[in-house]
């Protein structure tokens, strides 16, 4: 079997979880109280982003999880939420939120954001009232982006920790997916406008991904039957 194989059946394996899910959702339609599992991982694909060599539809640009720390409390929807952003003020915190950080670098590279803004993004673990005032119009522009990015999610009701099932899930499918050790003979890259492709980490660029961890490494095809696996047992 080859990648592509792989690829194809991992898409097989999306649609039938999409199918089992009723569709996909978007952040800006959702929120606590959807009786969503307690953990799970998730699957984000992105208006515009189409695959091109494994069939035809959207292609997954991120990949996530939680709780892989051992006693870790985060669920599923904490995490969500998260790269959601908050609701009533249209914001949100990237330093909470490596995806929002991402995104938000790569706006700013395409769109030459000011530096009240610009200048602090991504710098440090927190952040004072003011810099947060002056990063505000980012922290919108990032989740308005992301609250209209399509995701399925899978749940996986396993304990939190480095070993969980989604883990093992989580970082065979970003490999499996990255095209960053496939320069050469891409499979399904991103379109020639896709914003990560203005991302300031080599690796969402080269990767074609919203992720870092991961996108250097080998996938075990193993994994597609577990992943098969849980998707017929979804509900």
């Amino acid at each position: 079997m080859t990648r592509l194989d792989d690829l194809r059946r991992f898409y097989a394996i999306m649609d039938q979880l999409e199918r089992r899910l009723g569709g996909k959702r978007i952040l800006a339609a959702c929120d606590g109280r959807k009786g969503w599992s307690q953990r799970g991982v998730y699957f984000f694909f992105e208006p515009g982003e189409i695959r091109t060599h494994s069939g035809q539809g959207p292609r997954v640009v991120r990949v996530g999880t939680h709780a892989l720390t051992n006693g870790s409390q985060t669920t599923l929807w904490k995490r969500l939420s998260q790269h959601q952003g908050t609701l009533k003020s249209g914001g949100g915190n990237h330093r909470g939120s490596i995806f929002r950080l991402h995104v938000g670098t790569a706006l700013i590279n395409r769109d030459g954001w000011p530096p009240a803004a610009a200048d602090t993004w991504a710098k440090g673990s927190s952040a004072s009232a003011a810099i947060r005032q002056a990063e505000q119009p980012l922290e919108m522009a990032v989740s308005q982006y992301i609250r209209q990015m399509p995701f399925l999610w899978l749940a996986v009701e396993d304990e939190p920790g480095p070993s969980s099932l989604r883990g093992l899930i989580e970082r065979n499918a970003i490999a499996l997916l990255s095209n960053y050790n496939f320069a050469g003979q891409p499979l399904d890259p991103p379109r020639s406008h896709w914003l990560g492709l203005h991302a300031d980490r080599e690796m969402v660029r080269h990767s074609g991904l919203w992720n870092v961890n991961h996108v250097t490494e080998t996938y075990d095809p193993g994994f597609l039957g577990l992943l098969e696996s849980l998707v017929d047992c979804c509900r």
